[in-house]
């Protein structure tokens, strides 16, 4: 579990009718992109980061906190509580308590805390009954039982006290970013990308962050994300777009014929890799003109001379095009190496590369 810096502004746990507590929060995370990229925020006062890379920049723990507290005291004018946990239900409760937990040391610390920092009162007072008051003695509480006597909510804050789960459901304020969009002028961001269950967790959250940083740097070419398009090889399907560019909503159904067939490969190479293939003679591998191999492709041979083992291959699928102009010839073949990966070759005008990996 990922080891987070907290940051704790009881100032700015509350909306002011200014909205200064959301410029501040703002000014704040645009601040701390020098130290960090991937500060988050959680909610209004509430603002983690990962400490590890920091740590080691700045040469440990201690020096991330003095830079960071010095840095939020200029730029919001108030001195935030530090704390240091694994996860980000742990390191709220160590930034409210001004508590660094030693790494590894984050069960201990949850189990010792009182069963009200879970945030229901029902589940303090049936639990009370029972002679259970921390974290630590509800966690011990076989599923069964918890999920005989109590409703959902309290059985996933159940895996929350087990250290099943890093948050608790409530913990993030998920209209914070928005509005931080909206407050910097950035407007909504389409086509949002989310998890299999629609759920986003801490890294999507800083890694939108990041890159919203780096374009606003960099300009709307500066990051790119991939996409797929209308063609007939992968290499011309694969496109890269800028960051936050509209989908298309509608699939390219037109019918390209002579399109490899699936399964396409996982990565697409934007820069072919020169290869020679070989029969089990160790003589090169042709195509003829009426699309046959000259032999079965037994090995690999790279430009440096290292040499792979063939196992199967299948193909080769011919591709002809502009043959009213200036005709375009080539093949496509399928590998599988003796190490088990899995590749696709395309052989144009005698020469060979490696153009796709499958996963």
């Amino acid at each position: 579990m990922e080891r987070l810096l907290g940051l704790w502004f009881e100032e700015l746990t509350t909306e002011q009718p200014d909205g200064s507590s959301l410029r501040a929060l703002g000014n704040l995370l645009a601040a701390l992109g020098a130290l960090c990229p991937f500060a988050e925020p959680v909610r209004l006062g509430f603002v983690v980061l990962p400490i590890r890379g920091p740590s080691r920049f700045f040469g440990g723990d201690d020096a991330v906190m003095e830079a960071v507290r010095a840095l939020a005291r200029d730029v919001t004018g108030h001195v935030p509580q530090l704390g240091i946990a694994e996860g980000l239900f742990a390191v709220e409760l160590a930034a409210r308590q001004s508590v660094i937990v030693p790494a590894g040391g984050t069960p201990a610390f949850c189990r010792a805390q009182p069963l009200s920092v879970l945030g229901r009162k029902d589940l303090v007072t049936t639990c009370r009954r029972l002679g259970i008051y921390t974290v630590g003695a509800f966690a011990d509480l076989a599923p069964a039982r918890v999920a005989e006597r109590f409703s959902g909510p309290v059985r996933v804050l159940h895996r929350v006290a087990r250290g099943e789960l890093s948050e608790m459901p409530s913990q993030r304020d998920q209209r914070l970013v928005a509005r931080l969009r909206t407050a910097r002028g950035e407007g909504v961001v389409l086509d949002e990308q989310q998890g299999f269950f629609g759920q986003r967790s801490a890294g999507d959250e800083r890694a939108q962050a990041a890159v919203s940083r780096v374009r606003h740097r960099l300009g709307v070419e500066g990051v790119l994300v991939a996409d797929v398009r209308g063609g007939r090889s992968p290499d011309e399907r694969a496109v890269l777009v800028p960051w936050g560019s509209p989908r298309v909503g509608k699939r390219d159904d037109a019918p390209w014929p002579g399109q490899l067939g699936a399964p396409a490969p996982t990565a697409s190479l934007r820069h072919p890799v020169a290869l020679d293939v070989v029969d089990e003679y160790d003589q090169l591998v042709r195509l003829s003109a009426r699309g046959l191999l000259s032999a079965p492709p037994a090995s690999l041979v790279f430009s440096r001379g290292a040499r792979r083992r063939i196992t199967w291959s299948a193909g080769p699928w011919p591709l002809v095009e502009r043959w009213w102009s200036t005709p375009r010839r080539r093949a496509y073949v399928q590998i599988l190496l003796e190490s088990g990966e899995a590749m696709l070759l395309t052989t144009e005008s005698g020469r060979w590369w490696l153009t796709g990996i499958y996963d």
